[in-house]
């Protein structure tokens, strides 16, 4: 019996496997795809610790400052501390090298080689040959990583004895010129290892540290050890500890919302798959009825005939996962090799991962694939294991039921809706994953009840014409056998919309910010080699900066009417959390006017300064408008100033924070009055190009070297710059809609072609009373567009309903922002249209085969 079984399957399987095809499909590419997004976020992870491990060592706790760096006292206070064993200073900051004409950024790290070698041993210069082996602590003297030597075109290896090499590096607003001496095996980004005491007096920071890594003494309680010497009145504001993998911990939260978003969009297409299991197998035991009967009468049990179909979706999903893996491990690969493990999100840029492959990780993915074709394959073998034997065995097929599946359907939706109101668990919108989960299922479920509300209604409008109504009343007294069929397309098509929905009112949003925070005309600003990335580091505005003489002369230039100004710093508020960015900007036409306000600005009380925070501060670290911010105070090591939250604005640029104040707060309360951005407006007839070209040879002419590096961009080049990192960032969106769409279709090209060729009899018989062979297609092209209609509307209303729970609670809730809803009809529109009319030629082809000239013979056997 389990050989004839397994035949029996195996059959099934074997003759159909275009129809089967669908159902792998989907599987195989629902599991590639998010087996891949992991693959490469977990190597680009790693690869980043590696190289964070591979320049701040392993010491037991970290000394920061909040923002900038802090006097070397604390280090003499750490040293003589007694649960210190030992106190490595360091001193660092993200600097300028010049390589030809080009300057590329590069980190300076000065270090006490004397106690390096026990905390980070790959940080410890290793001297050429040939040179003094006291050179790591002269000035002067510099040791470079790999990295460094191939961004600024030097050889991998150090030229021999007697030749020598040297570099430029700036920070602020001189060159120096150094030799290099050696190097050093920490891997990362581009970076420069001196001695401390040199870098501190070279680059002007003398007394003044940017970390000390502890090793404390055994058995040292380190949350009480942290404790006391924060509570110790000698402890210096704005000096904080940090664990050792903070650092890769920050970057690691800053992906994860992006990460987790792109898992959750690549399964999307194992969800199809899942429904497509199900329409596959549906029909299948549709179709078998009369063969699973007579195996019953045989002597196979009803939980017999449960396994036998349970066992062909586990195959399909086997064989679905297993190519899956396989592709998902190709395409991480290629990712990898061609994006650097960035995936258009900009969180690792720079870094160049190898592939880790992960076999808990491919047990997972793989897991999930096979559970998802179980799935989709319970309810079929639950109705297998229902059939009774000899009803079915007569061709009477069973007993009509009177299905409540409506409440079921409406108790999804209801729930779907109560658990989208529901917060995020750790920064992860879990219970909103779940709400769009049960929406889908729960529309899905109400398809047969759709179907009798719609063509019931609809059914009379052809009574008096014979194809339409055959066509309308098939898909009217079949409901059941038109929801098996087209639940593979509303669940693609209703995600599709949703994703389109969302990305065009992200865009939409995107669009009007940049028209709010981009008012000149053109923008001017002091270049470093690059932007800061997204992981909270020191940015190139850190160490860029134009004086104010530069401004001054800008705003006298011919053609520019006036000039706004910009200063951007980094804040650590939060060990655990990336920095955020202070903005220090022109607001002198009022917040409204210059930030996309979330709600009216508050009038600031007197004696307190006003700050605006983007809706991320409010989210993250409870900024709400009316109250007092006073961690701001801390981190800028200005306990006497209180600040007052007096708006929120709205900033697709920082995902973590920014909190923008006045420019002329900022210069009173620091006493900087350097900025690193201006903006030009331009007097009425004036030359975009002329004023861009005076731009450069004042800069060319400055003896200012910190107006020496400018980078120009009008309105409109920063717009299209932003909307097409924009674009490339959800590319993937836009390709899993495709493929999502794709595998529904598919899944409705199988079905018809089970069905048409199970309709043989009826098409015979149609063509005895006289029907033409393109009658006969014209119905089963019109159950097509039939079908496809009700799917096409279904996924429509189900599309708009998870837009709404994406953009109002996915985005706010992974990224903390908000967004307008915008539905763009006409695209919507001609997406359901396609479908319908794919659905429709579908149906025609797969009726050709099935309405051909022997069509007569079918009904033979029933003579």
């Amino acid at each position: 019996m389990r050989a004839l079984l397994t035949t029996f399957s195996w059959q099934e399987l074997r003759h159909h496997p275009w129809r089967n095809a669908a159902a792998v499909l989907a599987v195989m590419l629902g599991v590639a795809l998010a087996f891949s997004v992991q693959l490469i976020n977990a190597s680009a992870l790693d690869e980043f610790s590696s190289a964070v491990r591979s320049v701040n060592g392993e010491p037991d706790l970290e000394v920061r400052a909040v923002q900038g760096g802090f006097d070397e006292a604390v280090f003499a206070q750490l040293a003589r501390h007694p649960q210190v064993a030992l106190a490595s200073p360091v001193f660092e900051f993200q600097g300028l090298a010049l390589a030809g004409e080009r300057q590329v950024p590069i980190r300076v790290i000065g270090i006490d080689a004397l106690v390096l070698p026990t905390i980070a041993p790959a940080l410890m210069p290793q001297v050429a040959a040939g040179a003094d082996r006291f050179a790591l602590f002269a000035p002067g003297r510099v040791f470079l990583n790999l990295a460094a030597r191939d961004a600024l075109g030097l050889p991998a290896q150090a030229p021999g004895e007697g030749a020598t090499e040297t570099v430029q590096l700036r920070s602020g607003d001189a060159w120096h010129p150094l030799t290099v001496d050696g190097h050093v095996a920490a891997g990362g980004k581009a970076l420069a290892v001196m001695d401390i005491a040199a870098a501190q007096e070279l680059f002007g920071h003398i007394g003044q540290l940017s970390r000390i890594d502890l090793r404390l003494a055994p058995g040292t309680d380190r949350a009480a050890f942290m404790a006391s010497l924060q509570k110790s009145p000698d402890w210096p504001a704005g000096v904080q500890f940090a664990e050792p993998g903070d650092a890769a911990q920050r970057v690691s939260n800053l992906s994860r919302a992006y990460r987790v978003n792109l898992t959750v969009l690549a399964l999307v297409a194992l969800f199809t798959g899942a429904f497509l299991v199900f329409s596959v197998l549906a029909l299948s035991v549709a179709k078998r009825a009369q063969q699973f009967a007579l195996l019953g009468v045989l002597g196979l049990t009803p939980r017999e005939r449960l396994r036998l179909v349970l066992a062909e979706s586990l195959v399909l999903g086997l064989i679905g996962s297993a190519a899956g893996l396989a592709l998902g491990t190709a395409l991480a690969a290629f990712a990898l090799r061609v994006l650097g493990g960035d995936l258009g999100g900009g969180y690792f840029e720079g870094v160049a991962p190898t592939l880790h492959w992960s076999a808990g990780a491919a047990l997972l993915y793989g897991g999930l694939g096979v559970l998802a074709a179980l799935v989709g394959g319970w309810w079929p073998a639950r109705a297998a294991q229902a059939l009774p034997e000899a009803q079915t065995l007569k061709g009477l097929g069973a007993a009509p039921t009177q299905g409540n599946g409506h409440w079921l359907a409406l108790g999804l939706i209801a729930l779907g809706a109560v658990l989208a109101r529901l917060p995020a668990i750790g920064g992860i919108p879990v219970a909103a994953y779940l709400s769009v989960a049960c929406l889908l299922v729960g529309g899905i479920t109400a398809l047969p009840w759709l179907i009798a509300l719609l063509y019931d209604r609809v059914a009379p409008l052809f009574a008096q014409r014979v194809l339409p109504m055959l066509a309308v009343e098939r898909a009217r007294r079949m409901r059941g056998t038109a929801a098996v069929a087209v639940s593979g397309v509303v669940a693609s098509l209703s995600l599709a919309v949703a994703l389109t929905v969302m990305v065009a009112s992200f865009r939409d949003s995107v669009t009007q910010w940049l028209d709010v925070v981009l008012p000149a005309d053109l923008y001017v600003r002091a270049t470093s080699g690059g932007r800061g990335s997204n992981s909270g580091g020191a940015s190139s505005t850190d160490t860029a900066t134009f004086s104010p003489a530069f401004v001054q002369s800008l705003a006298q230039l011919p053609g520019v009417a006036r000039t706004g100004t910009l200063r951007t710093q980094s804040l650590q508020l939060d060990a655990t959390r990336p920095a955020v960015t202070l903005i220090a900007r022109s607001l002198e036409g009022g917040a409204a006017q210059s930030l996309p306000l979330v709600g009216s600005a508050l009038p600031v009380p007197e004696g307190q300064v006003g700050i605006y925070v983007s809706e991320p501060m409010e989210e993250l670290y409870g900024a709400k408008p009316g109250t007092t911010f006073s961690p701001l105070s801390g981190a800028m090591g200005k306990a006497q100033v209180s600040f007052f939250v007096a708006g929120v604005w709205r900033d697709y640029a920082r995902q973590f924070g920014a909190i923008t104040m006045d420019a002329r707060d900022f210069e009173r309360i620091t006493g900087e009055r350097n900025v690193s951005d201006v903006a030009l407006w331009l007097a009425p007839g004036a030359s975009e190009g002329a004023v861009q070209n005076s731009v450069r040879e004042l800069a060319a002419r400055q003896d200012d070297s910190s107006a020496g590096s400018v980078e120009i961009a009008s309105v409109g080049q920063i717009r299209t710059t932003s909307l097409r990192i924009f674009d490339r960032s959800f590319a993937v969106t836009y390709w899993l809609q495709a493929v999502a769409i794709a595998i529904g279709l598919f899944g409705i090209a199988a079905s018809f072609s089970a069905q048409v060729l199970a309709r043989r009899k009826e098409f015979g018989l149609l063509a005895h009373l006289g029907f033409t062979r393109r009658q006969v297609l014209a119905v089963v092209a019109g159950e097509g567009a039939a079908w496809t209609a009700i799917g096409a509307v279904a996924g429509l209303g189900l599309g708009l309903a998870v837009s709404v729970v994406l953009v109002k609670v996915v985005n706010p809730q992974s990224f903390h922002w908000t967004m307008d809803l915008l539905v763009p009809w006409e695209r919507l529109l001609a997406l359901c249209g396609a479908v319908v009319a794919a659905g429709t030629v579908t149906a025609w082809l797969a009726g050709r085969a099935a309405a051909g000239k022997d069509v007569v013979l079918a009904v033979k056997e029933d003579w």
